[in-house]
């Protein structure tokens, strides 16, 4: 099978990817993605992204599945969740309400929802301990456009950022990017998509773009193409 790098941009290209086949990596970085890159930096054992509840694309959402899936994940580590949503000034009560069907399918699935925080990209760690939790981004653009994806059929949904955290400089988190990227596509013999998780936002699409051209210049294509 030929394998090939896209890029696409809001929920609804995220969710044409997945139809395709392809691994889907979602490019929010301001903030949803940022946060979930500073999370993998201090040791979450899993991140994923949800729709908040007022999300409305005109593409499928499924944020009680992606919560189950966090369930899940936590469970068998026996670990809890970490919940990332708005409002950034807020309460922890206005940030459930916020992402109640998210926490719905965490409760179905049985876990534990440690903490409730705001979404701060590479500051995000700073407020409580992420080491070895699921943590879960519930968010605008960057949430709902890997929801949908993953409510599409998505082999693997994965994040991506070319924003600095506590840990990763310069270049640094694109590149940790783009071999998620090709690692997932490799155990699932299929491409890439690279989606700006808002065509609105220049910083996604800039962002996507280099992401994009990072995966091609580490060989996801020639090597592909030659086996």
């Amino acid at each position: 099978m030929l394998k090939h790098v896209t890029l696409t941009a809001n929920a609804s290209g995220a969710a044409w990817a997945a139809r395709e086949g392809l691994v889907v990596m979602v490019v929010d970085v301001i903030d949803m993605s940022t946060t979930l890159e500073a999370a993998l930096d201090a040791g979450a054992l899993a991140v994923l992204g949800a729709s908040p509840d007022g999300a409305k694309p005109p593409v499928e959402l499924n944020p009680a599945a992606v919560g189950r899936r966090a369930a899940e994940i936590a469970l068998a580590a026996g670990s809890s969740v970490v919940l990332v949503t708005e409002p950034r000034v807020g309460t922890d009560e206005e940030r459930a309400n916020n992402a109640s069907r998210v926490l719905q399918g965490i409760h179905q699935g049985g876990a534990e929802v440690s903490a409730i925080i705001p979404n701060l990209g590479a500051e995000t760690p700073k407020i409580c301990d992420l080491a070895g939790r699921v943590v879960v981004a519930a968010t605008n653009t960057g949430g709902v456009a890997y929801d949908a994806a993953l409510a599409a059929g998505a082999p693997a949904v994965i994040t991506g950022t070319v924003a600095r955290t506590l840990k990763k400089r310069g270049s640094a988190p694109a590149k940790a990017a783009a071999r998620r990227a090709i690692e997932a596509a490799n155990q699932f013999a299929t491409g890439i998509s690279v989606v700006a998780a808002s065509a609105n936002s220049l910083e996604d699409v800039l962002a996507a773009e280099y992401i994009m051209k990072l995966i091609i210049e580490e060989g996801f294509l020639a090597y592909h193409n030659n086996h």
